[in-house]
């Protein structure tokens, strides 16, 4: 099959390596360009002759770049495939091809729709995700189901670690196992329940600030949820420190008192909540690079007593 490929970094190039193993022939490679370093599904397309388009912007104003267009289009597509696409593509590219467009998605659509979906279902406490493809509508991740992939979700699984052991290999597996179903002919198309449906705001900046009264479960969610973007924040003595790799343990005392700080099997700083607490094991105070947790509070000169806010 013919197939325009939507995407960047390295699940982009995943996905193109599956595919023309599979027998399938990436006809044009479609991303952002470049900026400090190169893209690999970039790369990979500059080292086999693939077509490259790299518009700044595919429309602006609700006016579609007629150069990208018209380079897209001279691919000649059958089928286009998104694969991590952070861009804004027009419906006329989405509709272009024969067989329309298929996109990546890492939840279990209706649920999370939106850009964060992976940080909301660690931040709603939800014991299982997954991944979806779906055909592409005028929506925000609205259109039909062609499949799903299900699978549970760690007490202690971050952002980072459900991608690199979830998401990414099983949407490599999914995305190849989609193309196979729309060349044989055979890709249903499952209407999504809207009345199941929820769409969650992207997850930055100001909300993901910490706060400690709230129970150690929530304060828990929300630091594996924004592990590690963009990394839940508080305030210690006025400066900003980012906070990763949360654990709940014992622990009483007014919310934001470090507990204690630990080496060893369980290194770590320990945080009272609400109720209860957490440790966590990484640190990143503004300007420093992220690291262990207890080696900044020994450095820092932080103690039992202290106090986040």
């Amino acid at each position: 099959m013919r197939i325009g490929l939507f995407g960047q970094a390295p699940f982009g190039a995943a996905v193109y390596d599956r595919l023309r193993e599979q027998g399938h022939t990436i006809v044009g490679v479609y991303g952002p360009r470049e900026k400090s370093r190169p893209d690999p599904l970039a790369e990979a397309a500059r080292r086999d002759g693939v077509a490259l388009v790299q518009p700044a912007r595919w429309q602006r104003k609700g006016v579609v770049d007629e150069r990208a267009f018209e380079a897209y289009a001279a691919t000649e597509p059958e089928l286009n495939v998104m694969a991590f696409v952070t861009q804004i593509i027009p419906a006329r590219v989405l509709e272009h091809s024969p067989q329309k467009t298929i996109q990546y998605h890492p939840s279990l659509l209706p649920k999370h729709r939106g850009r964060s979906a992976i940080n909301h279902a660690l931040l709603a406490g939800d014991a299982e995700t997954g991944l979806t493809i779906f055909w592409v509508d005028e929506g925000i991740d609205t259109g039909p189901v062609l499949l799903q992939k299900r699978f549970a979700i760690g007490k202690n699984d971050t952002v980072n670690s459900l991608y690199r052991e979830h998401f990414f290999p099983l949407g490599v597996d999914a995305v190849a196992e989609a193309v196979g179903l729309v060349a044989a002919g055979t890709a249903p198309r499952l209407v999504q329940d809207e009345s199941a449906a929820t769409y969650d705001a992207p997850w930055e900046g100001d909300a993901a600030r910490i706060d400690w009264t709230r129970p150690a479960g929530e304060v828990h969610n929300l630091i594996r949820g924004s592990d590690r973007q963009p990394g839940a924040w508080t305030t210690l003595s006025g400066t900003m420190v980012k906070l990763y790799g949360s654990r709940r343990v014992d622990g009483a005392g007014a919310p934001g008192t470090v507990k204690g700080v630990t080496s060893g099997d369980e290194a770590g700083v320990t945080i009272c909540c609400g109720d209860g607490a957490v440790r966590v094991d990484k640190a990143m105070p503004d300007g420093a690079k992220r690291g262990p947790a207890d080696e900044w509070a020994a450095a820092a000169g932080v103690q039992a007593g202290a106090l986040f806010k």
